[in-house]
């Protein structure tokens, strides 16, 4: 496993980090505790789920299934732990959002359900335009000071969003955010207009999510018409049907390169030099064994012409502009 550091800071975190949103919803404790383990073994050191992720009634069931198997391993000083808040965890109306009050409850219910005394990285799940940024830094610092945080992070901010939050973070003197977490994969390149941008100029590492298009770049065709049953045919609808044309080529390229659709499409990513870690979401161990390997320029070159980027390429405005 190959290592990094998470943006600007000095915290090491792998290439390849595990998703959990299946944790609960998907999978149950014991599958789940076996992702976990197989992603140790590997080297990923960079653990993510959300508040949100498998709840029932209320309690994140992600987040405790993490906790039990840190319990269970005493795995907890080896592992980068990124949560989230934001997503409503009751019908309470502050229950929500990122109030002071709310991120600073979030934080205290998930290290209870995570078993841990802190959170590495703490990220704000979804930008929330009726709260000002001095509370929400506020309420970041307060967590910071108290031993429970370590960094902030973001998810599905807008270039603009995180330029204001850094600007409001440096009035105060705060480190800010260090990672913004976005949907990015060759079928979703939108935040290479702005996002990407702003992250590079304010230092800010990017770990993708949905790096497979919701299983759309893992071989979805051929799985299809092999009758294998996954995310590709339960998407295939919405996600696959309207960009079969150029899942084709992608499919005959990864063929002719005698290497896995899931490693070519990871392999892209992590191309990218914005990228710290495209987050991986498996239901089973062996859905992390990628074989990702330095994709050379041609090849580069091909996936731009089956997959362009938005406009003209590259950021704004000189992607639809002069």
């Amino acid at each position: 496993m190959d290592y990094t550091r998470l943006g600007r800071t000095g915290l090491t975190v792998s290439r390849l980090a595990l998703g959990t949103m299946n944790f609960g919803w998907q999978i149950d404790e014991d599958a789940a505790h076996a992702v976990l383990g197989h992603a140790a073994d590997l080297g990923i050191n960079l653990v993510d789920t959300a508040n949100m992720y498998g709840r029932e009634d209320g309690d994140g069931l992600s987040e405790r299934i993490i906790g039990s198997w840190l319990a269970k391993t005493g795995a907890r000083d080896r592992t980068v732990l990124a949560t989230k808040v934001y997503a409503p965890m009751s019908a309470d109306p502050n229950d929500r959002g990122l109030s002071a009050r709310n991120i600073i409850a979030s934080c205290e219910a998930s290290l209870r359900r995570l078993g841990t005394d802190w959170i590495d990285l703490f990220q704000m799940h979804h930008i929330d335009r009726g709260t000002p940024w001095e509370e929400i830094w506020q309420a970041m610092e307060t967590l910071t000071t108290q031993g429970k945080i370590r960094y902030a992070g973001s998810s599905n901010f807008a270039g603009w969003h995180l330029a204001r939050a850094q600007a409001a973070a440096d009035r105060r003197h705060h480190l800010g955010i260090v990672s913004e977490q976005c949907k990015y994969n060759l079928l979703t390149r939108h935040v290479e207009l702005e996002v990407l941008p702003a992250a590079a100029e304010l230092g800010i590492g990017i770990l993708p999510y949905s790096p497979l298009h919701f299983g759309a770049l893992s071989g979805a065709l051929r799985k299809q018409r092999d009758g294998v049953p996954g995310r590709s045919v339960l998407h295939a609808p919405d996600r696959v049907e309207p960009h079969r044309a150029a899942l084709q080529r992608f499919e005959d390229l990864c063929a002719e390169l005698g290497s896995a659709p899931t490693a070519v499409a990871i392999g892209w990513l992590l191309s990218r030099p914005e990228v710290t870690a495209p987050i991986l979401g498996p239901r089973t161990p062996e859905q992390l064994d990628v074989p990702v390997t330095p994709l050379p320029a041609d090849v580069l070159a091909r996936l731009d012409e089956i997959f362009p980027p938005v406009g003209n390429g590259g950021p704004a405005p000189e992607a639809w502009a002069w």
